[in-house]
């Protein structure tokens, strides 16, 4: 009897062990399997700076950064990291940065440190491509503050909320132009587009 109860409490000890181990296991499982859920939620930042690493535009989608101050130590960082390399992709402070720079301009789109970067790089290359024709390839500092409504403009319709709605740049243009006077945007700057579209609502307030 005594041998008995020492093989049942032996045998219980043994089930329980292997249910804690199970459930670790299959705990650790969940967890692995969150992180490699393909999101939505693609993008957590898009980012313009200047040569000197200045911040032009920033938007950041997540609370990954959530005080300015942390943003800007994150941009200068990011700046120090990249603009005296070739590459496109970084990793830096556990998230994938994807970059370009262009005369006085760096962009660059972060996403997760697990994010496909096929993904941010299309995003990365609608932007940039959307503001060349916006302003007609003069893709530098003078001309993108002249036009920072169009940027603003084009952003959102690139991405909402970190969600990517749109990586064909012809298309971002044509909302862009929809969105002023409905005007082609090759036969208007930005910035007339949209002063137009200002003149508009005024004359329809007066009335």
């Amino acid at each position: 009897s005594h041998e008995r109860y020492l093989v049942s409490t032996s045998h219980k000890y043994l089930l329980a062990k292997c249910f804690s181990q199970f459930c670790v296991v299959e705990s650790f499982r969940e967890q692995s399997n969150k992180l490699n859920e393909p999101s939505l939620y693609t993008v957590k930042a898009v980012l313009i700076l200047d040569n000197d690493g200045d911040r032009l535009y920033a938007k950041y989608y997540d609370d990954t950064y959530p005080t300015v101050k942390e943003q800007k130590a994150f941009e200068k960082n990011i700046f120090n990291k990249t603009h005296r390399t070739d590459s496109e992709i970084a990793l830096l402070e556990g998230l994938t940065v994807v970059y370009k720079s262009n005369i006085d301009l760096f962009f660059y789109v972060i996403g997760s440190s697990h994010e496909n970067e096929l993904m941010l790089m299309a995003v990365l290359n609608c932007l940039f491509d959307s503001l060349s024709q916006m302003l007609r390839k003069n893709v530098e500092r003078r001309a993108l503050l002249e036009n920072m409504e169009g940027l603003f403009l084009a952003v959102d319709e690139i991405v909402d909320g970190g969600v990517i709605l749109e990586s064909d740049p012809q298309q971002v243009v044509h909302r862009v132009a929809l969105r002023g006077d409905d005007v082609p945007l090759t036969e208007q700057t930005v910035t007339q587009v949209l002063q137009s579209a200002k003149e508009q609502i005024k004359w329809s307030l007066l009335r």
